[in-house]
């Protein structure tokens, strides 16, 4: 049999977003399964999408007995570094704390050495990522108020997602993060680096010398996995382009609108129709940025967070792997009796027991990420729809209910009409306004 590689575990690439790679594209037949009637409105039709399930399958509040909050940054200023604090307040009914109430403030090194701890005790569960330490592309500031308030709304998304999880919540690490006034002496302990060295060492030679055959339950959700971070980066990726583009358009709006109430102040029997148009640009472009700002702040989070998760779960697979296949090593070893028989029939039985905890711990946690994923991403997707149309609505109506769309220029009645996506004053060829993109033409 063929024996499989497993790659090291070696992370923390960064996404290039300007890559234009080739995108599968994906079409939806429009006709209802149900043969039933159309909707009579694109509000009615989100709305059939909304499953029903929804609300139970997030967790019931009352169950909770954690809850963690991530406020207040404040920047602070060194000699050798500048560096964001956050406030980390938790309430709690747990036994096992010392008091219902506590805060603490961390940096975001601090929320590394946790993540670090958890996946350090718990290799095969899936550890929510943590956003990325260095800046994107397209971030000109480091310590802007935007990237600060994105960073911080995803490291108290990486606490709560911790805190429900039904083994990671419980963890010694997360309690120390929580109640300890000061986390050095806690970071100072644990293995040496001869010993994580050492740990380094067996993983890069576990990868070299591979696998012999990897159960066919991890083989699926390992070609799930390769698929899934292929489909979400693409998304994100074009999601971002979507929204470069839309600021460019907004930005083409916002001077747009002066240049035609400027056109009015110099033509007098124009002036009426121009100035009702640059009303109606106007308000166009204030529509636009609401939706700009919600695809930036609902669905951008949202996608390149699974992007991470994406990454996260195929280190994950790695770890899973490599514990296997430092079985599987041992236990040849034990059949060419290379080595004190005894001392190795211990190593393998203890080797043998670490895979079957491994292997039960990814099963048990990959149906419970699966379903987050789904929540998650479906709450993202239904929302930014909800909000396009809510978009086109209010440029439609701009456009159709008013006084701009009904003139009279030189004694004779204009109307304006959607062709193509572009909105033109008719007849006479007064101008052509671009105001609806192609792609949403009402």
């Amino acid at each position: 049999m063929s024996r499989q590689t497993v790659p090291a575990d070696f992370s923390g690439h960064m996404l290039d977003l300007d890559e234009d790679d080739d995108l599968e594209v994906f079409s939806k037949n429009p006709s209802l399964a149900d043969g039933g009637p159309m909707p009579t409105s694109p509000s009615s039709l989100v709305n059939q999408y909304r499953p029903e399930e929804e609300e139970e399958e997030q967790p019931e509040a009352d169950a909770r007995d954690l809850f963690i909050t991530v406020d207040n940054p404040e920047s602070h200023v060194t000699a050798v570094e500048t560096f964001i604090m956050y406030r980390v307040a938790t309430k709690t009914t747990r036994s096992e704390f010392d008091s219902s109430e506590y805060e603490v403030q961390r940096r975001y090194q601090d929320f590394l050495w946790l993540r670090s701890k958890l996946e350090e005790t718990h290799p095969t569960l899936i550890v929510h990522p943590l956003p990325e330490k260095f800046v994107m592309k397209g971030m000109v500031e480091r310590f802007n108020d935007d990237f600060i308030e994105t960073r911080r709304r995803a490291l108290h998304r990486f606490l709560n997602k911790v805190s429900l999880h039904p083994v990671l919540s419980y963890s010694h690490h997360l309690e120390v993060f929580l109640t300890a006034p000061d986390l050095l002496p806690y970071k100072k302990q644990g293995p040496g680096f001869l010993s994580r060295l050492g740990d380094t060492v067996r993983a890069v030679a576990n990868s070299v010398r591979g696998l012999k055959s990897r159960p066919e339950e991890f083989n699926l959700m390992q070609e799930y996995v390769e698929d899934f971070s292929i489909r979400i980066s693409s998304v994100d990726k074009v999601t971002q382009r979507i929204i470069k583009e839309q600021r460019e358009y907004l930005d083409e709006l916002k001077q747009y609108n002066p240049t035609y109430a400027q056109w009015a102040e110099s033509e007098e029997e124009l002036a009426e129709p121009l100035s009702a148009v640059a009303s109606c640009v106007e308000r166009c472009s204030k529509e636009t940025d609401e939706q700009v700002h919600h695809l930036s702040e609902v669905l951008v989070p949202a996608l390149h967070e699974y992007v991470l998760c994406s990454e996260t779960l195929k280190a994950v697979m790695r770890r899973r792997d490599n514990i296997q296949a430092e079985y599987e090593a041992k236990n040849e070893a034990l059949g060419s009796r290379r080595a004190d028989p005894q001392t190795l029939q211990d190593e393998v039985d203890s080797l043998a027991d670490r895979v079957e905890l491994a292997n039960n711990a990814l099963k048990g946690d990959w149906s419970r990420w699966q379903n987050g994923m789904r929540s998650d991403l479906k709450s993202a997707f239904l929302s930014t729809a909800e909000k396009n149309v809510e978009y086109y609505e209010q440029v439609s109506l701009t456009m159709t209910s008013s006084e701009p769309f009904k003139h009279f220029v030189h004694g004779k009645k204009v109307w304006m009409r959607n062709d193509g996506g572009r909105i033109h004053l008719v007849p006479g060829c007064v101008g052509v306004l671009p105001l609806v993109s192609e792609s949403g033409s009402q």
